[in-house]
């Protein structure tokens, strides 16, 4: 798919978050969202199901969540009526830990990549294999990370799959508000095991 991405970025830097996703899902072409059941992931969720809830959201389950991001997970899922397909790693996560000797930390650069590639990477390929999307729908915000600061609304990722990003702009103000406005449900305990420091991306997002 071959798009001006200037000319749409620009077009869409004042439209609304829903208006984002419905410009998106009016192209008509195979389209998933994701999500990570996070402590915002409601948001996100919540946009999607209102303008169509046939829309597939893939959650790469790392086998590494608290019981409270469950909890919150099913009621969403259930609320919503999302069109949830979760996506494990193929070892559990108390096999990984006892093989690779637990999360790797900062330093441990190569063993971050090989967990991440387990519990994030390969599983979402496998959500890519099935569903052969040609535009995803994310919750990623410009202002969480330094990648993010160079992307756009709309983005092309290194996969050839257009990044449509509704809620790029938002500020963390932003997120809370539409959270207490439709009395959404958040996760107060999330662990993601792949970021490992604040800031660092998860690797969906910087794979090509």
């Amino acid at each position: 798919m071959k798009l001006d991405l200037d000319s749409i970025n620009d077009s869409l830097r004042n439209a609304s978050a829903a208006e984002i996703v419905s410009w998106a899902l009016g192209l008509g072409h195979r389209t998933i969202a994701t999500t990570s059941m996070g402590r915002n992931a409601a948001v996100m969720l919540h946009l999607v199901s209102e303008i169509d809830k046939s829309v597939p959201t893939i959650w790469v389950d790392t086998g590494y969540n608290l019981r409270d991001t469950y909890v919150v997970a099913e009621r969403l899922i259930r609320d919503l009526d999302v069109n949830i397909h979760v996506y494990s790693p193929e070892m559990t996560s108390e096999r990984r830990n006892a093989i690779m000797g637990g999360i790797p930390t900062v330093d441990e650069e190569e063993r971050h990549q090989e967990f991440t590639r387990q519990v994030k990477l390969e599983p979402f390929a496998r959500a890519l294999d099935e569903f052969k999307p040609e535009i995803w729908l994310t919750g990623i915000r410009r202002e969480e990370t330094e990648l993010r600061k160079s992307l756009d609304i709309v983005s092309m990722d290194g996969r050839g799959i257009v990044k449509v990003a509704p809620l790029f702009y938002w500020s963390e103000d932003d997120v809370d508000a539409y959270m207490a406005r439709y009395e959404l449900p958040t996760c107060k305990h999330y662990f993601d095991p792949t970021k490992v420091h604040d800031g660092r991306e998860c690797g969906l997002h910087t794979t090509t």
